[in-house]
Order: C-alpha cells, then sequence, then structure tokens
C-alpha cells in the first residue's frame, strides 16, 4: 500500500542542503550519547556486562547483534540508536521490565522461579532527556539553515 504524499515528502528531503544534514546527524549523535551516559549511570550493576553493552550506533552503522529495543539493523543518515545487549548479554528487556513468576525449564525443569522486578534504566533516561535532546537538535539545525541563508 502506497502511503499519500510520499513522494513529494522525499523530493523536499532531498532539497535539503548537505550541511544542514551534517550538522544534524552530529548533534544527533551527541545527544544519543548524552542519553546514553544517564542510561549507564542508572543501569544496576552486577558484573558490568549489560552497562557495557549499552552503545550508541552512529548513522550508517549496524547496531549489535541481539541488541535491545531494535534488533540488528543500520541507522540511517541522520539517525544514531541507541541499544543495549548483544551477543554475550541478552537480559536488556528482562532488567528493564522485570519477569512474572514462572516455573523454570532447562536443568532446573519444574521449580518456581518467583521473577525479578523491573528496575528501570533505558526508556525513563531517553524519556528524561528527549526534549533537551530534541530542542538541542533544532537549535542546530536553524542555526546550520541561517549559516547557510547568509553565504
Amino acid at each position: 500500500m502506497a502511503v499519500k504524499g510520499l513522494d513529494k515528502f522525499n523530493a523536499r528531503m532531498k532539497r535539503i542542503p548537505v550541511a544542514v544534514r551534517q550538522a544534524a546527524a552530529a548533534v544527533v549523535v551527541d545527544a544519543a550519547n548524552e542519553i546514553s551516559g544517564l542510561q549507564k549511570r542508572l543501569v544496576p550493576v552486577d558484573d558490568g556486562d549489560l552497562r557495557d553493552s549499552i552503545t550508541v550506533t552512529p548513522p550508517g552503522a549496524s547496531t549489535p547483534p541481539y541488541s535491545q529495543p531494535s534488533g540488528q539493523r543500520v541507522a540511517r543518515p541522520t539517525e544514531a540508536i541507541i541499544t543495549a545487549g548483544n551477543t554475550k548479554v541478552r537480559i536488556a528487556h528482562l532488567v528493564e521490565f522485570g519477569t512474572a513468576p514462572h516455573i523454570n525449564g532447562g536443568w532446573a525443569a519444574g521449580t518456581q522461579h518467583p521473577g525479578t522486578k523491573a528496575q528501570p534504566y533505558f526508556f525513563v533516561s531517553y524519556r528524561a532527556l528527549k526534549k533537551r535532546a530534541r530542542a538541542r537538535i533544532s537549535r542546530s539545525i536553524t542555526k546550520a539553515i541561517n549559516d547557510g541563508a547568509k553565504s
């Protein structure tokens, strides 16, 4: 199914000057680094593997395999992706949201697991700094446009 007006939107996006795109991409990465810094300070630390798995993927790069919340994918030209988890650490979502009581399988089959309490660190950091990041990105784009208009 085609999205109404998509061709017109894409044509308009192609007219955005390269300098504005580059300025936006740089500030997006800076804002993502700020958010990931708060996430690393808030994440519960046992052995540090989960904290160390929190990464910022810059535009054009690929996120780690098994990362949360988006899995492995390539960041778009003006996008930075913050992820937690990798091939070694696959529990980011379980720490963030907790688990319900359940009957174990595997080597402890039949035993009762009491569940774990949620220990939010990922999305709470994003929500806390989202407004600040958006304002920073908007200022950067506006400045790049104004600088381009002056020259």
